[in-house]
């Protein structure tokens, strides 16, 4: 047997004592994790747990696997929201399929899983929104999925919506740019598997009686129109325009969650001519900011929202101190005394149930819900207490990452 492995040697030593000479099917469940919200797969998919790290184990044919492993490190370095591989093992004894390894994506779930949760309130057309989104980020890298479904897919909640990443890659082909109808192609098997899916969570009782999956699913093609127009197309404007125009257009592509690359500028009879290149890293223009003033690593819709607080806090203390304070200066006082403090009151026995910028994200919005409800400001304190008691316990604790209590291998 031969094991592949990227970086840090530290992390795939971790699992050398596995037995990789058997079939995973066989594996002693003592050695394995069970994962309540993992997805449904053609292949065996096991888990496992060491040193404090989660993996996914696939088996899969070997020149799939190399392939995979190939493109998953490509996307991983890049930026894309995928999952993250760490190796593969190949020649085993026999016959046996090689066995591809990934990191588990944190706080990270299933379709099936996101709508059978009694806590989640997402939506069909949210869900479809996030699909889409991940869908584009692809195609602008030059990426034809070949099986983008919802299975294929883990959802994470950012904010009030939700961040997908891209799992299965065993059909994905890279291009330096894929053609209108690859994409085409691409939207078409997406709409057919999604429509599929959302049958069977109808059939599993899991959708509302007024919602139809097929109508549903055959709206993804509008939508991914919709946004790959809006991020890709060319604007033409008087040149006196050109200055506010172009920064205009590439804030709009940030506020989208993309991000701008070459920005071409042609002046022609018409008017300016405005051209942008618009690609995918997944840490946006919030991810970027927040981490440059509070060193808090979030998913972007997290990071805007706490970028907001973190705003109103610097306006409240200007007008306190009636002078003004950097940025730099804001951001160290609102981690210390507005951040930590909601983040450290989290009890023991729910800590890891939501990321904890996913905390502080939903004691803000329990904090306007009661305010609304009480006609006037609560305050955090009385907030986050109300949502520890009442709000985050709901969250089921198989939501969170998978307990990695089990004893290391060997």
């Amino acid at each position: 047997m031969r094991y592949l492995f990227r970086p840090p040697a530290t992390e795939a030593a971790a699992l050398l004592d596995l037995p990789w000479d058997r079939p995973l099917a066989e594996w002693d469940p003592a050695l394995l994790l069970d994962v309540p919200q993992r997805g449904i797969s053609r292949h065996v998919v096991r888990f496992v747990a060491t040193e404090g790290r989660v993996y996914a184990l696939k088996e899969i044919a070997e020149p799939l696997a190399r392939r995979e492993y190939a493109l998953l490190g490509e996307f991983e370095a890049e930026g894309l929201p995928s999952v993250s591989v760490l190796g593969i093992c190949v020649d085993r004894p026999g016959d046996q399929e090689a066995i591809l390894v990934t990191r588990y994506l944190e706080y990270s779930m299933s379709y099936r899983h996101l709508f059978s949760s009694p806590r989640s309130q997402h939506s069909t057309s949210q869900l479809l929104d996030t699909q889409v989104v991940l869908l584009v980020r692809l195609h602008l890298a030059g990426v034809f999925w070949g099986d983008c479904s919802l299975s294929n897919t883990l959802f994470r909640p950012d904010g009030d919506g939700l961040t997908a990443y891209l799992v299965d890659a065993e059909t994905a082909e890279r291009r330096p740019e894929l053609s209108a109808r690859m994409r085409e192609h691409d939207v078409e098997l997406a709409r057919e598997r999604v429509g599929a899916e959302l049958m069977d969570l109808q059939f599993g009782g899991l959708l509302a009686p007024d919602i139809d999956p097929l109508e549903v699913a055959d709206a993804l093609p509008e939508r991914y129109a919709a946004l790959w127009d809006a991020v890709t197309r060319e604007e033409v404007f008087q040149l006196e325009e050109q200055r506010y125009r172009v920064a205009e257009r590439l804030q709009w592509i940030n506020d989208l969650g993309f991000d701008a690359g070459e920005v071409e500028l042609v002046h022609t009879p018409e008017g300016a001519r405005l051209r942008v290149q618009t690609r995918v890293a997944e840490p946006g223009h919030n991810r970027r900011a927040l981490f440059r003033l509070t060193g808090l690593e979030v998913q972007e819709n997290q990071a805007r929202r706490l970028l907001n607080d973190l705003r109103s806090y610097r306006a409240w203390l200007e007008q306190k101190d009636g002078r003004p304070v950097p940025e730099s200066v804001a951001g160290h006082r609102w981690i210390a005394e507005v951040y930590l403090p909601v983040v450290d009151a989290i009890p023991p026995h729910l800590a890891g149930r939501l990321a904890p910028a996913q905390v502080f994200h939903e004691v803000l919005e329990h904090r306007w819900f009661l305010s609304e409800e009480a006609g006037v400001d609560v305050g955090t304190t009385a907030a986050l207490r109300s949502y520890l008691d009442h709000e985050l316990p709901k969250t089921p604790a198989d939501m969170t990452t998978p307990s990695v209590l089990a004893a290391p291998p060997g």
